[in-house]
């Protein structure tokens, strides 16, 4: 082999401090990739938030079902569904059924003519129909126009006058006057279905029941307590997971929730004393200030919806409603 020349050192000289600093660019062009793939890693993540946020629009229209969290199961649903009630129990320990009744047919009538209204109008109104028909027998006999004025306030007056007038002289016929204590035996009288059968059975006779109605329907479905829309089926799936004793208390609980807190179109969930066991918290406000401003009833410093109700109720501050007409 032959010795180098001068030159030929200086020329590898330059050529290796040429290949030294070669790799410098595909290093800064490594660096470039690694930092857009972050960024598209980071927009994946993201995108899942983004594709999730329809199922927390909140409105009238809302189908969406919620369903259970990922990967719950039956125990872990039971277990959650109990403390939930365990806790709407603290926030309610007064609640009660919001119609003003003395009696069992005062209950069932009443019932009845809570549909497509208030409770509150119904309390407002009922007062001036038993003082004038206190007796299944007197409203069986009742002249239909007299009854149509005075609940006329109730809205669909001429159809809840049939209700009533054909539920009391089925009462008189059949019952001897008496409401009587079996479903069975309350689902075939005019006007009354399941759910109002179990109001009386639960609230005039203290026997268990599950009252299904449009807001304990959409809060079960926002706890993912059940996905199914069917009343009966929603009874049935909802006393699954609690034991019968707690029928009652658990829809007076539900309901109230339904209207004081979790509203159809408004929840506050940023005032909502269970938001951490709901797997819907989100659809509604969650600022805690402006949540407040949504309560209703005694949670938002207003008069109750019954014009006389329990004492306890009273006793925890709550106000009983004015009579129709008054303010």
């Amino acid at each position: 082999m032959g010795e180098q020349t001068p030159g030929g050192d200086e020329k590898t000289t330059k050529a290796t401090k040429a290949a030294k600093a070669a790799p410098v660019k595909p290093k800064a062009a490594s660096v470039k990739k690694a930092a857009a793939k972050k960024v598209r890693a980071a927009a994946k993540k993201a995108a899942p938030a983004k594709a999730a946020a329809p199922v927390k629009r909140a409105g009238a229209a809302r189908t969406v079902e919620v369903r259970p969290p990922s990967g719950e199961s039956r125990t872990a649903l039971v277990r959650r569904a109990r403390r939930i009630n365990r806790e709407l129990a603290e926030v309610y320990p007064y609640a009660h059924p919001e119609l003003d009744f003395e009696s069992p047919f005062q209950l069932i009538v009443a019932t009845v003519l809570s549909a497509q209204t208030t409770d509150l109008r119904v309390n407002q109104t009922t007062p001036a129909l038993f003082a004038k028909y206190p007796t299944p027998e007197d409203l069986a006999a009742a002249n239909p126009e007299e009854v149509e004025e005075i609940l006329r306030p109730t809205g669909f007056f001429r159809a809840k006058t049939k209700s009533v007038i054909g539920l009391s002289k089925a009462l008189v016929e059949d019952f001897g006057g008496e409401v009587p204590g079996r479903l069975e035996d309350l689902v075939k009288l005019p006007g009354v279905g399941r759910k109002t059968a179990f109001v009386v059975l639960g609230n005039a006779f203290g026997r268990p029941g599950i009252t299904v109605d449009t807001h304990f329907q959409r809060l079960v479905r926002r706890f993912a307590w059940t996905d199914e829309t069917d009343p009966d089926k929603i009874e049935a799936a909802i006393g699954a997971l609690f034991p019968k004793s707690d029928w009652t208390d658990l829809s007076h609980h539900v309901i109230w929730h339904g209207r004081r807190i979790c509203h159809a179109r408004k929840p506050a969930c940023g005032a909502c004393p269970i938001a951490p066991l709901c797997p819907a918290y989100g659809e509604g406000e969650t600022d805690p200030e402006k949540a407040k401003k949504l309560l209703k009833y005694e949670k938002g410093g207003f008069p109750g919806q019954r014009l006389n109700p329990p004492q306890a109720y009273l006793d925890a501050g709550g106000r009983p409603a004015p009579p129709l007409g008054a303010g």
